[in-house]
């Protein structure tokens, strides 16, 4: 996603994996907290009619479906599966603080490799996961074959890290954010080709009935809050990492701009910020 999903099915090669990771639970902590009412809006309206005996977060991150399941089923338990111990130990004393701790367990696993034991759970949550996997398909075809018979299945798709600026922002180099992102979809298009599919066929072809679709739109504020101004100040030095060959060098001077915190021109500062983007969850039936 640029939105940065937990890497449920992609192992880091990288000598900074470590501050890759610290990063990237930032930004998905502040995600959560920003978005806590439209991912709590989604899990009410999974087509489930008793709490789930056990469910499974594939590719969990730092837990936002996680304490949002548990909230919405409270006689459910939750196996999280996640391939950094990191994001894995995050959640951990998420659910600690939250006193859910006895109903949770948390898995470290690629699930591009072989699977962990998971039991036979009745509900299997995917957010923002599936289109790292390496073979989509073959995952979709492994979760129907775990999911105990009659059970359900989301698969919830991000479309992009949100957006943020006005239009016209900033003054100097309007329609920035716009580019941003236009690169890092070419990006992307090369090396994240499932990101944005339509899940709907492919579960279908892998053995599931898709009960229902539903896309989610985003758009919060102005004004906003001060953790909004985080999640943008993390989530655009986030992007610039993978757009920055891509920008002129003045898209590139008013960018790093915005992203100097105690800046005259920090992305901090503005009080015109918002929050757009879309969530699109399918609900399928094995």
């Amino acid at each position: 996603m640029t939105h940065t999903p937990p890497h449920a099915g992609h192992t880091h090669a990288h000598a900074d994996d470590h501050a890759d990771d610290h990063d990237q639970a930032e930004i998905l902590d502040l995600d959560a907290e920003v978005l806590a009412e439209h991912i709590a809006s989604i899990t009410a309206w999974l087509p489930v009619k008793a709490d789930p005996r056990h469910i499974l977060d594939l590719g969990s991150g730092t837990g936002a479906g996680t304490l949002a399941l548990l909230a919405r089923f409270p006689r459910s338990e939750v196996t999280a599966v996640d391939t950094s111990a990191g994001h894995l130990n995050r959640l951990r004393h998420k659910a600690e603080a939250a006193g859910l701790a006895d109903r949770v367990r948390t898995v470290q696993a690629d699930l591009d490799g072989d699977w962990p034991r998971l039991d036979a759970p009745e509900l299997v949550w995917a957010s923002a996961s599936m289109h790292h996997m390496a073979d989509p398909d073959r995952t979709l075809r492994q979760v129907h074959d775990t999911l105990a018979p009659g059970g359900l299945f989301a698969v919830v798709e991000l479309a992009g890290f949100p957006r943020f600026l006005p239009e016209g922002a900033p003054a100097d180099r309007p329609g920035l954010e716009e580019r941003c992102h236009a690169a890092l979809d070419r990006h992307h298009a090369e090396h994240m080709p499932h990101r944005g599919a339509d899940w709907g066929p492919k579960l279908t072809a892998a053995g599931f009935t898709v009960e229902g679709e539903r896309t989610l739109t985003v758009n919060l504020g102005p004004p906003h809050t001060e953790t909004v101004g985080r999640y943008a100040l993390a989530g655009l030095t986030r992007l610039r990492g993978g757009v920055a060959e891509a920008l002129t060098s003045d898209d590139l001077t008013a960018l790093d701009q915005l992203l100097t915190p105690d800046g005259p021109h920090s992305i901090l500062r503005r009080d015109d910020l918002t929050v757009r983007t879309e969530r699109t969850v399918w609900a399928a039936r094995r």
